[in-house]
């Protein structure tokens, strides 16, 4: 059997700058078994309770069939990806890998006109901001045509609620967020992650350190309070930015071969559409002030019905 070779490719989604997996603990962890049979079985360990897309890449095979390049779904904290059976069962299996992998499940089906709730307190005002661009590694240096970010701003802190039902995958709260004066805009950011069930996954950014009162694996739901927001500059409004986005591709070979100038990124945005004050169905403009608003109907329609009872809805 041929050596394995392992390369682990930048696996943190992140908003406007990319963390590389290398310089922690890889988020994504493959091995491989031989067993007794002479079957090979990859096998993957998480370290957080999100959807991974690894695209694991077989070279050199030798006694076993198998695609050259597979993308697999990593979605429990340990699982299988992949088991090769040999065609000769008197002989072992000759391979080398290497695999990436990338935050996201890839290519989910999702409701484009699911109806969020903004992501503040019922009766709060938010003055909403559309966001500009700013590439990242598997964001690109093109501005996508689907880009919507919105900045949602209060002229006092205040609590951030989450927008929908989802699981909490990754929090960072380690910048300091006193912005001194005459800056005009900080990278030092604390962020949290959340994926929902159908696949899309909501980046909450610009929280004041040590502020998030939820925990990575928690379930939120419409509503629940996540942490408090803060400023992105020393002159600005408070407010928290959130993108919620899905994982379109995880072709790295054309993400590697991409140059500065034409690089795009592996994924799509989502125009989230919200439950306000000021109607049921509302595609927020931008510089416009909104009211947070709610239903039950609306929190629990993601809820199951033992979540429902619990909840007393």
């Amino acid at each position: 059997m041929t050596s394995p070779l392992r390369k682990i490719a930048m696996g943190v989604f992140a908003c406007f700058a990319a963390v590389n997996a290398c310089a922690q603990q890889p988020a994504v962890t493959v091995k491989y078994t031989v067993n007794p049979n002479k079957s090979v079985t990859f096998d993957y360990v998480k370290t957080d309770p999100g959807t991974y897309t690894v695209a694991l890449k077989l070279s050199n095979l030798t006694n076993a069939y198998a695609s050259e390049t597979s993308n697999l779904t990593a979605g429990f904290y340990s699982g299988r990806l992949l088991n090769l059976e040999p065609t000769n069962k008197d002989q072992g299996i000759g391979f080398s890998y290497t695999y990436s992998y990338i935050r996201g499940k890839l290519k989910p089906k999702f409701n484009a006109d699911f109806i969020y709730v903004l992501p503040c307190k019922n009766g709060s005002k938010v003055k909403v901001m559309e966001s500009t661009f700013l590439n990242a590694t598997y964001f690109g240096n093109t501005a996508p045509d689907d880009w919507k970010v919105y900045r949602f701003g209060t002229a006092q802190e205040d609590t951030v609620t989450a927008i929908r039902k989802g699981i909490v995958v990754d929090i960072k709260d380690v910048a300091e967020t006193n912005i001194a004066e005459g800056v005009q805009y900080s990278s030092r950011i604390n962020e949290l992650t959340i994926e929902h069930a159908d696949g899309t996954i909501a980046t909450y950014k610009h929280f004041k350190k040590g502020s998030f009162v939820v925990k990575v694996g928690q379930t939120v739901y419409p509503g629940t309070p996540l942490g408090v927001n803060a400023k992105n500059n020393a002159n600005g409004m408070f407010g928290v930015t959130i993108m919620v986005a899905y994982l379109k591709s995880a072709d790295f070979e054309a993400a590697r071969a991409q140059n500065v100038q034409n690089s795009k990124s592996m994924y799509g945005f989502v125009n989230p559409h919200f439950y306000t004050a000021e109607g049921a169905d509302v595609a927020l403009v931008s510089q416009k002030e909104y009211t947070a608003a709610s239903t039950p109907e609306v929190v629990k329609k993601e809820m199951s019905k033992k979540e429902q009872k619990l909840a007393a809805l």
